[in-house]
């Protein structure tokens, strides 16, 4: 497996309750408290139906033992393990009524986190040996972001800025209201510390040449043609990252990755990638 550093608690914890209070709304879960006997108990199967990676095991547990901590959770599974087809992931255990109500919060954050670590390693995959990494972007589910970009990393892939505080990145709307490549990152490199890097968005090779110029550390080709890039890369020389987005999937990962470019940037890997199929079997009998 992968070697990546697990969430903390206090990261994942806030999300989860919120996402509970949601679902519960202002009379809980009426159906299983009406159906369900105060005192029964349960055993219930987390179970991948896909094929698939694991990420987010231990965050969509949570939901269990939050909302009651009697329930008892065995994993079977670990995040960054890639299962078949119908492998239990956990076995969670306890009062009926807490396994059914979290069950749906439960589902949605673990399909959706898996899904985005299967489609990353998938798209990790398809560009091994170019020297290319893949990251994410800042199109991410709002309120979800630290659990989707942990999820990229989980699949193999790098995060880029988590936000707008960590980085400067000048887009094409930067760049039009300061008049141009050149002073949009001469101002930003002036403005912000010697620690914050500075990449700025260009879609010509004289906007490549304008920003190298003005001394940008990582320049973003954005939506540009393969041989484009090559021109790119070739004109950058080493002397700043080159990274490519805008529209790439696994349809065009690799074709990209060989322009030479250092980064691919998939907005897709947040926005566009489907859950992995996940269920929750209460065990009869």
């Amino acid at each position: 497996m992968i070697e990546f550093r697990p969430l903390p608690p206090l990261l994942y914890e806030p999300l989860v309750e919120a996402a509970l209070r949601e679902d519960l709304g202002r009379s809980g879960d009426i159906t299983t408290d009406a159906v369900v006997p105060s005192g029964a108990t349960a055993t219930a199967h987390l179970v991948a139906r896909r094929e698939g990676r694991v990420a987010g095991l231990q965050i969509a547990c949570r939901a269990f033992t939050l909302l009651d901590p009697r329930v008892a959770v065995e994993f079977r599974a670990a995040d960054g393990e890639d299962v078949a087809a119908g492998t239990v992931l956990a076995v969670v255990s306890g009062p009926a009524r807490a396994i059914l109500s979290a069950e749906r919060v439960a589902l949605n954050l673990l399909g959706r986190l898996c899904g985005v670590a299967t489609q990353t390693r998938r798209v990790v995959a398809l560009v091994t040996g170019t020297g290319t990494r893949v990251a994410d972007t800042r199109k991410t589910t709002p309120g979800l972001r630290a659990l989707e970009k942990y999820a990229v990393r989980v699949g193999g892939g790098s995060n880029h800025r988590f936000g707008l505080d960590d980085a400067a990145l000048i887009k094409d709307n930067h760049v039009a209201v300061a008049g141009g490549v050149g002073p949009a990152v001469l101002r930003a490199r002036a403005a912000v510390g010697h620690l914050v890097k500075v990449e700025v968005e260009v879609t010509s090779l004289t906007q490549v040449q304008e920003a190298l110029d003005a001394g940008a550390e990582v320049i973003l080709l954005d939506n540009m043609s393969p041989e484009q890039m090559r021109e790119a890369v070739a004109l950058v020389a080493g002397s700043a990252v080159v990274e490519a987005s805008g529209g790439i999937t696994p349809d065009n990962a690799a074709e990209i990755a060989a322009t030479g470019v250092d980064v691919l940037s998939l907005g897709w890997l947040t926005h566009s990638v489907p859950a992995l199929d996940v269920a929750l079997d209460v065990v009869v009998g």
